[in-house]
């Protein structure tokens, strides 16, 4: 391609315009600088220097100063809920809404802030009410999202799955917990008075679909839950034998899990083989814990006899040391010294402690085992005396581990 002389005539015109434009923007910059207040810049400054009590003041006297500035509200709005002043950052967010000149995606800014000021204040309802409005806009998943954590805290488990449904057509997210909600639903038609046993039927099979279906649910942790679940459900419909089948399922399964289901295998296998104590011996020597050896020690003293039971406590505790076992022990010694008076000859109870010394022993050492006596969550360090599914301080799911805090240490 030949090169044309006249060709340099446009590289001095094209470098004026260059240069033209670039003082326009210049100025322009130097024009919107000029106009705003000093307090913006104190502002971030304060930002800068990590004084967000400082920055809102002067944020706020920029605000008062020049009400068009909807960025700096925004801005304003998430310090005051990030500080915990939820009721000034509602207030914020509702007077962005309140103007008829915002654009649609500024509302639905103003909106999603709001919501996030209510779920902060604990108003559950207005969120979940900001939430659905949010639903066919740009921040639908967030929305969701929130609202699945709103029906978990309402306990509202139906709504909870149908969330969850709704957001798998979004994402893919197919949220692992929620085979718990179909567990709590479960749960509580079989304590319903009467037993609702056509809603727990249902909300099992939904269960055990979501672990079917989803490799992430399909913990230790949910395994145990639905056959308990279906044991409780067999002995609801006087089914022994298949009680028993799903809680020897357990010991495959979810083998951390037995000592949570370990006296009611003991319970219903008394009607049926008896061999249940046997079977627990096995496992307890392959996955140890404190829940299950309670359990085999008291089933001992009760269907065999006291010596067979102290030299499983006495190989256990010398495997396994632990003073809520030792205080188990003599917590049943003790009941038993209660309900038999001591014989004359020379048994193995007449060579333990007397009963004496056995009240003065717990005594001492209770004060010591009580605060071992705890499940503690992994998460948030949440201690109870009973075991949970979904931990009352956190609210995680799976968080407890099926062992005591002494068995933790």
């Amino acid at each position: 391609m030949d090169f044309e002389s006249w060709w340099l005539i446009f590289l001095p015109l094209l470098f004026a315009l260059g240069w033209m434009a670039a003082r326009f923007d210049f100025r322009h910059i130097l024009s919107e600088t000029r106009h705003l207040p000093d307090s913006y810049f104190k502002g971030l400054n304060f930002l800068l220097n990590e004084q967000p009590d400082r920055a809102i003041d002067a944020f706020v006297e920029v605000a008062k100063l020049d009400p068009e500035t909807v960025d700096l509200h925004f801005a304003l709005g998430s310090l005051f809920r990030r500080r915990g002043e939820t009721e000034r950052a509602i207030r914020v967010h509702q007077s962005l809404l309140l103007r008829a000149d915002l654009p649609d995606t500024k509302r639905e800014h103003a909106l999603h802030e709001l919501a996030q000021d209510y779920l902060k204040a604990g108003m559950l309802d207005r969120a979940e009410a900001a939430y659905l409005e949010l639903e066919s806009t740009a921040y639908s998943v967030q929305a969701k999202r929130a609202l699945v954590r709103i029906y978990e805290s309402e306990r509202d488990w139906s709504r909870a799955i149908e969330a969850v449904k709704q957001l798998g057509k979004q994402v893919d997210d197919l949220v692992p917990q929620r085979v718990h909600y179909s567990c709590e639903i479960a749960q509580k038609a079989l304590e319903a008075k009467p037993p609702d046993l056509v809603v727990a039927r249902q909300a099992i099979q939904e269960a055990q679909e979501v672990v079917d279906n989803d490799p992430s649910a399909s913990t230790q942790a949910s395994r145990a839950r639905l056959l308990m679940l279906r044991a409780s459900f067999a002995a609801l419909e006087d089914d022994d034998e298949a009680q028993r089948q799903h809680l020897l399922s357990v010991l495959d399964q979810a083998p951390e899990y037995v000592g949570l289901m370990a006296q009611q295998l003991v319970t219903v296998d008394t009607r049926l083989t008896g061999k249940a104590i046997e079977t627990l011996s096995r496992h307890y020597q392959l996955h140890p814990s404190l829940d299950l050896f309670q359990v085999i020690f008291k089933a001992l003293r009760t269907q065999q006899n006291s010596e067979t039971a102290w030299l499983f406590a006495r190989d256990g505790l010398r495997a396994h040391p632990s003073l809520l076992g030792l205080d188990s022990l003599i917590e049943v010694e003790l009941a038993q010294a209660d309900r038999v008076a001591p014989e004359p000859d020379h048994s193995i109870d007449d060579r333990a402690l007397n009963k004496d010394d056995l009240v003065l022993l717990r005594s001492v050492m209770k004060q010591h085992s009580q605060r071992l006596d705890r499940y503690t969550c992994h998460v948030c360090g949440f201690q109870a005396k009973r075991y949970y599914w979904q931990c009352p301080g956190c609210h995680g799911w799976e968080t407890y581990r099926p062992r005591r805090l002494e068995e933790s240490q």
